[in-house]
């Protein structure tokens, strides 16, 4: 088989094997763009102690949060760690939205162009981005992180040091362009790296056995 072949094939035993993740976890597009934000260079677990204080304290509205000064928001986000890095970059982006006259006009910018004004942005960078768009706003954008590159490479697939964009286009090549479908594998690389394609792997019982 080739590699866009193997590919396909990896989603077809994982999905079989493990079921739909019905994934992300998120009440809105809103919390889903807050979670992109929180949860760089952390465990998701941190992230959703964070945002269930947001939520605790009737906060988690785009208004709201931007009422608060990067130094009120910090201390409620601590449990994302970086918590004064990400305030700012959280309050930069939902400014960012509020210029642009907020979620439902970002809807109308297609894919290209929205993504780049999103790069633009400091301190998002391509996974970030990509979340918002697959998650928040249902375009058909592959996510790529630290799982997806480990899975990918323990099972010989890639080398394991291309770029995030190179890996991208393997997933666009390789796949029909369905946000679903993206969602969804995306969503089962997750559950896997984190049952058995761990940092120290538990090849015992894996669905990719």
């Amino acid at each position: 088989m080739n590699l866009e072949s193997e590919i396909w094939n990896l989603f077809r035993v994982l999905y079989s094997e493990l079921g739909s993740q019905h994934w992300w976890p998120a009440d809105s597009a809103l919390e889903v763009i807050v979670g992109a934000v929180l949860t760089q260079n952390t465990a998701w677990t941190n992230v959703e102690k964070a945002i269930g204080e947001l939520k605790r304290r009737r906060l988690l509205s785009r208004s709201r949060l931007l009422s608060l000064a990067p130094r009120e928001l910090a201390p409620i986000i601590r449990s994302s760690g970086f918590h004064n890095l990400k305030a700012r970059r959280l309050l930069a982006l939902l400014s960012w939205i509020d210029a642009r006259g907020g979620i439902r006009a970002l809807r109308r910018v297609r894919t290209p162009a929205l993504r780049r004004q999103l790069l633009d942005i400091p301190g998002i960078g391509p996974e970030t981005a990509d979340s918002i768009l697959l998650y928040a706003l249902d375009r058909p954008v592959f996510v790529i992180d630290a799982y997806t590159r480990r899975i990918l490479a323990r099972y010989g697939l890639v080398r394991g040091d291309e770029t995030y964009d190179r890996l991208q286009v393997l997933f666009h090549s390789s796949l029909p362009r369905s946000a679903r479908l993206f969602n969804e594998y995306h969503a089962l690389l997750v559950r896997l790296a984190k049952t058995h394609c761990r940092a120290v792997p538990l090849c015992s019982g894996c669905p990719l056995a």
